[in-house]
């Protein structure tokens, strides 16, 4: 701390764009959240496919869950990463938690497709 001025104070910018990217990786993270619950929540009429899609509903909600808790988890992680390495001037883009987001995304997005299909036969 020189003349009464912290590390952090020297990258204000930087450190006030990583929380607003921190929030937006919170708000992904409820957004995934409630579409698990909303999967969830699909009621089935009575059809031939009614007990695969329920199976289908549970699997979607679990894991849209599940992931969601893992988006704020690597989000949190990337926050204090990304104030350290901003402090230190050895900033590097993070790439872990965009690939996990983007493939638990896709695999979602399939079961939900699915999850369509049957609510549309």
């Amino acid at each position: 701390m020189e003349n009464g001025k912290s590390v952090d104070s020297q990258f204000i910018q930087q450190h006030l764009a990583n929380e607003r990217t921190f929030l937006a990786w919170a708000r992904t993270a409820v957004a995934v959240v409630g579409l698990g619950f909303l999967a969830a929540g699909v009621v089935f009429r009575s059809s031939e496919y009614a007990s695969i899609g329920h199976s289908l509903a549970v699997i979607i909600g679990v894991s849209s869950v599940i992931l969601g808790g893992l988006i704020i988890s690597c989000a949190t992680r990337d926050y204090f990463v990304k104030r350290k390495t901003i402090n230190d001037s050895t900033f590097h883009a993070p790439g872990l938690s965009i690939w996990i987001t983007f493939a638990s995304l896709g695999v979602i997005d399939v079961f939900l497709l699915l999850l369509v299909i049957l609510l549309l036969m």
